[in-house]
Order: C-alpha cells, then structure tokens, then sequence
C-alpha cells in the first residue's frame, strides 16, 4: 500500500476568511463542497490543508486524511489488528471511497482513495 497524500483537517466556521489568509503564503481554493474546504500550493499540488464545518456523512470530524492507493487493503488491516473503526468504509457522492480509523492517541484519520 502506498500513501498518496496526508492532508491536516482544521475545524473552523471562518472559511472564507481562512481561504484570503492561507492565500497570503500562496495556497489556492482547489475544492470546496460547502462543508469542507481544500487549499493547496499550485508550485507543489500535494501540499494541502483542509477546513470542515462538520462531516456530512461521518459522526466526527477527522483531524488528518489520509489518501492511499488502496483504501480496501488498508481498512482490512485496521481491521485485522483490531483499531476502532469510528466510520465504516463507504462510498461517498463526491467520488471518493473512504473509513475513519482512531490512532492510538485518540485522533481521527479519515483514510480515502479517489473513485
């Protein structure tokens, strides 16, 4: 399995005022569903960080994504060892296939795979 991106989930309400300060150290707008925001630099795509109101399908926030090349591979191998699955493996209307999974410091990680 191979991790394609890691992205820092930051709770806030101040979205648009979070986009025009992000975008003073030269992030750009590269997703916005409403709920949840994505900024990222145009000189290195994978340097991201998102801005979430509130889930819309997942009973918490997550804190980090993790996006993998293999999301089934990894949701049986949390599985298999035994980690508190918090959201089970979906998935979602916006093309992504996806589980919450905590880490062993209680922190949510949202692990995805583009569809």
């Amino acid at each position: 399995m191979t991790v394609r991106r890691v992205v820092p989930n930051v709770r806030s309400e101040a979205v648009e005022e979070n986009r025009e300060f992000y975008g003073l150290l030269g992030f750009e707008e590269v997703m916005n569903h409403g709920w949840i925001m994505t900024l990222a630099s145009p000189a290195e795509e994978k340097a991201q960080i998102s801005f979430m109101s509130a889930d819309r399908t997942a009973p918490v926030n997550p804190d980090i994504s993790v996006e993998v090349d293999d999301v089934d591979a990894a949701y049986a191998a949390m599985r298999e060892r035994g980690a508190e699955i918090v959201h089970p493996l979906q998935d979602e209307e916006w093309g992504v296939r996806r589980f919450f999974v905590r880490d062993p410091d209680g922190r949510v990680i949202n692990v995805l795979a583009h569809r």
